[in-house]
């Protein structure tokens, strides 16, 4: 319990350091008007120099961050099926396949699949 307490402080201690120097070398030391500007050609913009974000590449990205990690949970289901209870293994295996399998049918009945269009 002792040693715990110790990593955890340790651990804590150190992350507070790394964010420590982080902020303290990411600042600025000198704004320059001209390198905050988008163009440095001397024109002056015709048009907005930030092109709108696309939604249907943020649902895709979202998308596949959910079905990545779902894939990453399904990996060690592998690897603990010796140790494990086969009856207890292959309900949860099971459950778990058929909610990803749900998700799946409703992004698709969605349309969030159709890269096409």
């Amino acid at each position: 319990m002792f040693s715990l307490a110790v990593t955890s402080t340790v651990i804590l201690i150190i992350a507070i350091i790394v964010m420590i120097l982080a902020s303290l070398l990411s600042k600025k030391s000198i704004i320059d008007r001209e390198k905050s500007s988008p163009f440095e050609c001397g024109f002056d913009p015709k048009s907005s120099s930030r092109l709108p974000f696309s939604l249907r590449f943020f649902l895709i990205a979202v998308i596949f961050l959910i079905f990545d990690v779902e894939i990453a949970l399904l990996l060690p289901m592998i690897l603990i099926l010796p140790q494990s209870n086969i009856f207890n293994w292959l309900i949860v295996s099971i459950f778990f396949l058929f909610i990803l399998i749900i998700g799946l049918y409703h992004e698709w009945n969605q349309g969030a699949l159709d890269w096409a269009n």
